[in-house]
């Protein structure tokens, strides 16, 4: 289990970082992003965070600093997703459009135009956007959150007939969102891929984790 998109108290989670850690190594995860939601005021206080706290520790799983840049305009995007990066994350994701939240139209095609790592949540996405999401080699969220979950179906359908890689991620927030590997198949398998889709589901989440902090 991987997981490239979780929450602590740098921004709306419950945990500190080095519970969340704990409670995913114990769940049987190797690898996480800690990506805490940001805009142009916070990207960069809670970059240096999350990087201190990476650098500073040895937690047992492997653990990527990272971002959610979240709500911020889409004209906006690419610069924060700069600010990120050059202050060390690992992670770049963008909050896309969820149909559960006000999410400004462009949110998604801004992101894949700054070439982030993981369009999170990204609601019903357009098959052609899917395929220029594969093209920019960005990653397609299904997600484990209640009510961003309602379109894993479409994003699931439309991600694989466009090519794009396909990630799982539990947008945890707090301790009962953890998911196991288990728990994430049974999402995978009910937004409609089959045994071995959901199987390079899961390989996709290692390479993106391995080109940015080498093998596991």
């Amino acid at each position: 289990m991987i997981d490239l998109h979780m929450h602590t108290i740098y921004s709306d989670g419950e945990l500190i970082p080095v519970e969340l850690t704990r409670r995913m190594r114990v769940n049987g995860c190797r690898a996480i992003a800690i990506t805490d939601h940001v805009d142009i005021s916070n990207v960069d206080s809670v970059t240096e965070a999350l990087v201190s706290f990476v650098e500073n520790g040895d937690y047992g799983i492997r653990v990527l600093p990272g971002v959610e840049i979240t709500h911020v305009p889409p004209r906006q995007i690419a610069k924060v997703a700069e600010r990120a990066r050059q202050g060390g994350a690992k992670i770049i994701n963008v909050h896309g459009e969820t149909i559960v939240e006000p999410v400004e139209e462009g949110t998604n095609e801004a992101a894949v135009d700054a070439g982030v790592d993981i369009l999170v949540h990204p609601g019903l996405i357009p098959l052609e956007l899917a395929r220029k999401a594969a093209k920019a080699g960005v990653a397609l969220e299904i997600s484990g959150r209640c009510g961003s979950s309602f379109t894993n179906g479409h994003v699931a359908r439309v991600g694989m007939e466009a090519g794009a890689m396909l990630v799982f991620n539990s947008d945890t927030h707090a301790p009962r969102d953890i998911m196991n590997r288990a728990m994430a198949l049974n999402v995978l398998l009910g937004s409609g891929l089959d045994s071995a889709e959901a199987e390079q589901v899961f390989d996709n989440s290692q390479k993106i984790v391995e080109a940015k902090s080498g093998a596991l």
